[in-house]
């Protein structure tokens, strides 16, 4: 038996709610459960509870068997004195407070089946715990927990901006720079073009920006491209541009091993995102401050759209090997991925904390009107009978496959506790 699965019972006061009494036969009545902590401490605060004919008010401690409280050492913790009842499944002992004094217990009554559900849930080797009984479900239920997971999402984002801001002394163009050239890694080299980034300050770019030669040159040097075996004659410029740059500057590269090209198309090589990435710097002015002022789909994809690299990747992949002739542009997946994956988490964050609820509003409607991503997540939850119909229904949904089902969080996944419950 796992003391979550108590917690979960009290939470939502699924026991046996009738003639309750104390481990010592006094009768209880539960007014308020109390509020949920997820700090340390009890694990219930601000509960009223009248105890035979006394009303008190205090928090509520959950264990499975009573002597879990001194296996806690809660008896010589006097964060836990104000523990008014003491929620158990077995009790094995009586417990006190450290001035030892008895506290009160109940042995928690419910429907066994919940029990059993739950373990059946955890223990299962489905796609998702529930994938068998989800059909149960009523859609409009899922719709609504849509929407709390997709907050939850742009909350967590939230904080890895907010964490950037922090670094850049809250400059928001340069986080946002950052952040976007991590997402033109796509997943296999985002990790890379964030050191890539963080190598480079925007400032420096910026200095260069009406001169995309010289942009490629720093960001390709930076990225480790130009090394001394190079023999490319547009590379070997690069290099000794770069040679210049980077002791005007004081710029360190990075080792070209960090970037990954195994298994990749060529469209996605670092070499042609790095080059699309300098084109976008070159075409932009104050990207994020345009962004926020217009924030509109067709606007922000035009943004990305314009973008042409040099003429020298029009026939290349990598330094040195030709390729047939291509105008190396951002494609619409990739645009919207861009749009989904960083623009909408950043203007959300900027929103939140400028107090703009209208532009919050405006980066959820954004992404309402991009079409559902398609991969491997999303087409599981379809085999399911989850349709999406845009990218805010599969952000939900990827939010709900990696932080609850993958986690086995059913307890807390408003699915599963629909699920533990339906025949209750």
């Amino acid at each position: 038996m796992k003391e979550s699965v108590l917690h979960y019972i009290w939470q939502y006061k699924l026991f046996a709610s009738h003639l309750l009494q104390t481990t010592e036969g006094e009768p209880v009545e539960i007014i308020d459960i109390g509020k949920l902590n997820t700090d340390a401490g009890p694990d219930f605060f601000n509960a009223k509870i009248k105890i035979g004919s006394t009303l008190w008010a205090g928090n509520v401690e959950i264990h499975t068997k009573a002597s879990d409280w001194y296996r806690h050492h809660h008896n010589t913790d006097t964060a836990y004195n104000n523990v008014i009842l003491h929620v158990v499944k077995y009790a094995d002992q009586k417990i006190t407070r450290t001035d030892g004094e008895i506290i009160p217990q109940l042995i928690l009554q419910y429907p066994e089946r919940i029990e059993t559900e739950y373990e059946k849930l955890i223990s299962e080797k489905l796609w998702i715990p529930c994938a068998d009984k989800i059909k149960k479900v009523p859609t409009i239920f899922i719709s609504g927990w849509k929407n709390v997971l997709l907050t939850e999402r742009l909350e967590q984002k939230m904080d890895s901006i907010m964490r950037l801001l922090s670094e850049s002394n809250k400059h928001w163009e340069e986080a946002f720079y950052i952040i976007l050239a991590r997402s033109f890694g796509f997943g296999t080299n985002s990790q890379a073009f964030e050191i890539l980034a963080k190598s480079v300050p925007l400032s420096i770019l910026g200095k260069h920006k009406n001169d995309l030669f010289q942009l490629e040159a720093v960001l390709f040097g930076q990225a480790g491209f130009l090394t001394a075996d190079l023999e490319d004659d547009y590379g070997l410029r690069l290099r000794s541009e770069y040679d210049f740059l980077s002791k005007k500057y004081g710029l360190v590269s990075m080792n070209k091993s960090q970037w990954k090209l195994l298994r990749l198309r060529p469209d996605n090589f670092p070499h042609i995102r790095i080059a699309q990435f300098a084109a976008l710097i070159h075409n932009s002015t104050k990207l994020f401050s345009k962004i926020i002022e217009q924030p509109d789909i067709e606007y922000l994809r035009s943004l990305f759209k314009k973008i042409r690299p040099s003429g020298y990747w029009e026939s290349h992949y990598t330094f040195g090997n030709k390729s047939v002739q291509k105008v190396k542009s951002i494609g619409e997946v990739s645009i919207n991925s861009i749009i989904i994956n960083t623009v909408v988490p950043f203007i959300f964050c900027y929103a939140h904390q400028k107090g703009k609820q209208d532009l919050k509003e405006k980066s959820i409607s954004l992404l309402e009107n991009l079409p559902a991503e398609k991969n491997a997540i999303v087409k599981g939850w379809s085999q399911l009978g989850l349709e999406t119909e845009n990218a805010y229904d599969t952000q939900a949904l990827l939010q709900l496959k990696k932080f609850y089902c993958d986690e086995k969080k059913c307890l807390i996944c408003r699915i599963g506790h629909k699920v533990l419950t339906l025949q209750t």
